[in-house]
């Protein structure tokens, strides 16, 4: 069936079978990122003549997704989920042969371009959680946002080992890495022809519910803000610390091979409780789940804190996919029950926006954290870890804010 049906109405069967394309393509298409975030620091730190400025070319994708957000969810809504997925994977492809490019010539600059193109493939996926619930009941919204997030596991499986046959296929260091990531978009895309999506809010839903709210309208609705800041210390503190993970592992005396078994622990970990999130905030309410991610993720950072052997590393990371799964699809499912239909676009463009201009600046600051904070890897992933505190506790009072908040009498 076509994309082009007039209203999104409520079918579960329909959103059951976008549900399983979604993950098909999550799957398929989200293996890409694994391989960018551990060979983009390395590759960053290989052309790069500042060793502060190595993890810029995963700052770039996440800069790239960051800008790409507020208008990429319009563009959706006006013309339908699958063109704006079709648009991301042929960026994707585009981005990874600039960056073979630039590898090819050693341009440090021309590397950065292709992460930022990278990076519009990165904000098209992230919608795939939010065209998961477009014509799902409010029942199955936060399984089917699970499910599609579940999708990362099998990414978290393949990504990595995919990386670490191909990575030294060429001469050239990390150039087989972006070949694959080339054929990864273009095979992947196809999947999105399977897709039975409305193109638009219909007229009539439109219609039904209240007048469009601004931006800021909209941020200054408590359960609307309290979902962007959970979203945003959750992926932003996951990305700090992830992104310096490669630098940190191999700073310690281990092998590029043992920091892709780390990242692909953490990455199934980010996505592996993803079959049961939904469940456990149908049971215990998104808050609660919300609020255990943030805990679990300070647990990561006091891992991390104690020591530098494998066990930590690995126990630290683990944590951190663990916290943010709960906290980022908490906040998701939060925010995909603040806003009517017709908001669609605008709120999922301004959290996304939000979200990966956090991410960005964790980025960024990560790799400063990492190389130019201190003399030695260990002061420098003690850093990076001990920076994850203030944040936690923004988000934790924001938490404590809502509810104090919704028992007030309206």
């Amino acid at each position: 069936m076509t994309d082009m049906n007039p209203a999104p109405d409520i079918d579960d069967n329909r959103a059951r079978r976008n549900v399983c394309v979604l993950v098909a393509a999550q799957a398929i298409l989200g293996a890409q990122m694994p391989m960018v975030f551990v060979t983009g620091g390395l590759a960053g730190n290989m052309l790069s003549t500042n060793p502060c400025l190595a993890t810029l070319p995963i700052s770039f994708v996440v800069f790239g997704s960051m800008t790409t957000a507020p208008w990429i969810s319009p563009y959706m809504q006006r013309n339908g989920r699958r063109a704006g997925f079709i648009l991301g994977a042929l960026a994707g492809a585009a981005g990874a042969a600039i960056a073979c490019f630039g590898l090819y010539i050693g341009s440090f600059l021309t590397l950065l371009a292709g992460s930022y193109l990278t990076g519009i493939y990165m904000s098209a996926q992230g919608f795939y959680r939010f065209a998961a619930t477009d014509v799902a009941s409010d029942d199955y919204k936060p399984k089917a946002i699970s499910y599609v997030m579940a999708g990362g596991l099998l990414s978290a499986l393949f990504g990595p080992q995919l990386n670490k046959a191909v990575m030294d296929f060429s001469v050239i260091p990390f150039l087989g890495t972006y070949v694959a990531i080339i054929a990864l978009n273009l095979g992947g895309l196809l999947l999105f022809f399977a897709l039975d999506l409305p193109q638009t809010v219909s007229t009539a839903v439109a219609k039904g519910a209240r007048a469009t709210r601004t931006k800021l309208e909209l941020l200054k609705t408590p359960r609307i803000a309290v979902a962007v800041i959970c979203a945003m210390v959750s992926y932003a503190l996951m990305n700090l610390v992830m992104t310096s993970t490669p630098l940190a592992v191999v700073g310690c005396g281990f092998s590029t091979n043992q920091a892709n078994d780390i990242v692909s622990a953490h990455v199934l970990a980010m996505f592996a409780p993803s079959f049961f999130t939904g469940h456990l905030i149908s049971r215990f309410g998104v808050e609660k789940i919300v609020a255990s991610g943030l805990v679990i993720l300070a647990a990561a950072g006091l891992v991390a804190l104690t020591g530098v052997t494998l066990l930590n590393f690995y126990g630290a990371l683990i944590l951190l996919g663990l916290g943010w799964n709960f906290g980022f699809i908490g906040a998701t499912t939060m925010l995909a029950s603040s806003h009517d239909p017709a908001e669609r676009g605008r709120v999922q463009g301004l959290n996304d926006a939000i979200v990966f201009g956090c991410v960005t600046l964790a980025s960024l600051a990560s790799g400063g954290l990492m190389n130019c904070s201190g003399g030695t890897p260990v002061e420098g992933w003690s850093a990076v870890n001990l920076a994850m505190g203030p944040f936690l506790a923004l988000a934790g009072g924001a938490l404590v804010w809502l509810a104090l908040n919704s028992r007030k009498p309206a």
